[in-house]
């Protein structure tokens, strides 16, 4: 229905509208905070349809608060200047070297392309990073195996981010982090998005991933899981039907939601314009958490 090359009838129109009409006075005026990341971050035509997605979103009245990674251009960067990446247990290994390349690339090149590009699809973004206006305070993850300037969240200040969306921006954050003692840390995108949701207390958290959503069976798509209550989750585990790299993106919305979020989401972000299907259509998209 949303797809770009699909052709519909006027009366067709007309009914996708009206089905958005409800969404829209629902959202109007309320926080969402989307991370963005994945495949529809590297693929021009689904970064394009994000982008008008989240256009849209702020001309309806929705303050829309955009959280980014940036791991594949990070590991092109270390790549040209000669350094290996490496990775334990999905997190980066990161050494006062890669750090400066990852504040570097995250903060400045990434973060800055977003910008232009929504200000390219008519749009008003800011960008920002966890090291602007004391937002995102980290100490040093703690574990049986150093990681380096790998960061654990202490604390989220919004004021930098409630002072930009209420001038009409939408704030591009990158995630990296102060420490107490002037150091700088990389922390996780999807761990940043949840809990700087959790603190403007969002409607919605939306973490684009590569996958349908939380799946029964991880090798069936058809098999999608559409709603978990969070209390739910232990017994998901102990099934194994969340594994591996799944878990801590469902530990990142089941911490939203305990801390306030309303809804947090899971969705294909290899489908174009899943965000609007997930916002204003009946069916939705993905797997919600509440």
């Amino acid at each position: 229905m949303w797809g770009d090359t699909m052709k519909i009838s006027n009366a067709d129109r007309a009914r996708v509208l009206v089905q958005a009409l409800p969404y829209i006075q629902k959202y109007t005026g309320k926080t969402i905070v989307v991370k963005y990341g994945g495949n529809a971050m590297v693929n021009e035509g689904l970064k394009k349809a994000v982008m008008s997605d989240i256009v849209l979103m702020q001309l309806v009245g929705i303050n829309v608060v955009l959280v980014h990674g940036g791991g594949p251009e990070i590991s092109s960067m270390l790549k040209k200047v000669g350094k290996e990446s490496r990775f334990v247990r999905g997190m980066r290994v990161t050494d006062g070297e890669t750090m400066e390349i990852v504040q570097m690339v995250l903060a400045g090149k990434v973060n800055k392309d977003l910008v232009q590009l929504l200000e390219r699809h008519n749009g008003r973004a800011i960008g920002l990073c966890g090291l602007d206006g004391g937002m995102l305070m980290a100490e040093k993850l703690s574990g049986a195996e150093d990681l380096g300037y790998v960061g654990e969240i202490t604390e989220v200040h919004t004021d930098i981010i409630t002072d930009a969306t209420a001038n009409g921006y939408v704030p591009v954050i990158a995630t990296v982090a102060g420490g107490s003692g002037g150091e700088v840390y990389n922390i996780n995108a999807d761990i940043a998005a949840s809990r700087i949701a959790a603190e403007l207390g969002a409607e919605k958290l939306i973490l684009m991933t590569d996958v349908r959503g939380l799946l029964r069976d991880k090798d069936d798509e058809e098999t999608i899981i559409p709603v978990v209550n969070v209390s739910e989750v232990p017994k998901l585990q102990n099934q194994g039907i969340i594994s591996g790299g799944m878990i801590p993106k469902v530990d990142c919305c089941v911490e939203a939601v305990r801390r306030g979020v309303g809804r947090a989401h899971m969705i294909d972000g290899r489908i174009p314009h899943s965000i609007l299907i997930e916002l204003f259509s009946d069916e939705g998209i993905g797997t919600m958490f509440c």
